[in-house]
């Protein structure tokens, strides 16, 4: 077993947490010993029991280029491991600890100590999947039929549901360092939902889009599930919501379902702001009728019909 440092990481960021623990697994590897019959053990936990693959990692790659036969791996309630050869894929472990078989022989460990230092670099790999239910949350800018912009907000909980799925993950999804986020399986599923979205909202006024919800809803959960299953991630639920982007649109729309007509509440919605400016006027606005400045005897004549006079008529 390797001999490691205690470390405490105080920001937030996972990938700052993952990079420290690399960096300190590199420089035990170049000044480090591993202990005589003293079996290593590989899992994603630091040496202060912190767990490392939180609710932003999918894959996480295991840091270290030592591992060779009878090295011990643990596998949490919540994660899949999958061992891999020069690129090839030896086996997918659960939950529980094993000991890793690999085709390692004495007369081939003298040839590690002799030109490797003791390993040969990166000859067996561990990745470890979270097989936890995650959230993708993706946002973006939707048109109506008006060409207005709407505005939604879309989370999708997935999951890794087997050892199947594991691999198809692994085999799927390009590795770039240590880590797979999941700020980087947003990527893939924006535009899906995106296309999704749209091609219901563009067809649709934009008074109208609430109450096709459910059609929304149903459709991505239908080509994201379809798009999702060729990296493993089985699709469990999808939370929408699509509102008015534009803050004035907000603002008429809540006024239209007050039963005002459109003409209406284009006026109240301008009284309402002219009251907060103290225009005297924002009144005259609401009920559309002029506003005189100077004899009021003048602006009710204006403002009131004449009746003419009855031997007149």
């Amino acid at each position: 077993m390797e001999q490691r440092e205690s470390y405490s990481i105080a920001h937030p960021d996972i990938r700052s947490v993952l990079d420290a623990r690399i960096n300190i697994y590199r420089t035990l590897q170049n000044g480090g010993r591993t202990m005589a019959g003293v079996r290593q053990v590989i899992s994603t936990l630091s040496n202060d029991g912190k767990e490392l693959m939180g609710p932003d990692v999918l894959v996480f790659h295991y840091p270290d280029n030592s591992i060779i036969n009878g090295s011990l791996l643990t596998c949490e309630s919540n994660h899949f491991a999958v061992l891999k050869s020069r690129g090839a894929i030896l086996n997918v472990y659960e939950t529980g600890q094993y000991t890793v078989s690999t085709p390692d022989r004495p007369i081939i460990g003298v040839f590690q100590q002799a030109f490797f230092g003791g390993t040969s670099p990166w000859q067996y790999e561990v990745l470890y999947i979270n097989r936890a239910k995650l959230i993708l949350e993706v946002q973006g800018v939707a048109y109506s039929r008006e060409m207005a912009e709407m505005g939604y907000h879309v989370s999708c909980y997935v999951h890794v549901d087997s050892k199947d799925d594991a691999l198809h993950l692994v085999q799927h999804m390009p590795i770039a360092g240590h880590y797979v986020t999941i700020k980087e399986v947003n990527a893939y599923a924006a535009p899906v939902i995106e296309q999704s979205i749209n091609k219901i909202v563009q067809v649709t006024e934009l008074e109208r889009v609430n109450e096709r919800m459910p059609e929304i809803l149903e459709l991505v959960k239908d080509h994201l599930q379809e798009f999702l299953k060729v990296y493993g991630l089985t699709l469990n639920d999808v939370k929408a919501l699509i509102f008015p982007k534009d803050e004035r649109m907000k603002e008429l729309i809540s006024l239209r379902a007050f039963g005002l007509s459109e003409i209406d509440a284009v006026r109240y919605y301008t009284a309402m702001l002219m009251a907060q400016r103290g225009i005297v006027s924002a009144p005259n606005m609401a009920v559309g009728q002029p506003y005189f400045v100077g004899n009021p005897q003048m602006a009710a004549l204006q403002s009131t019909p004449l009746e003419l006079p009855k031997d007149h008529e």
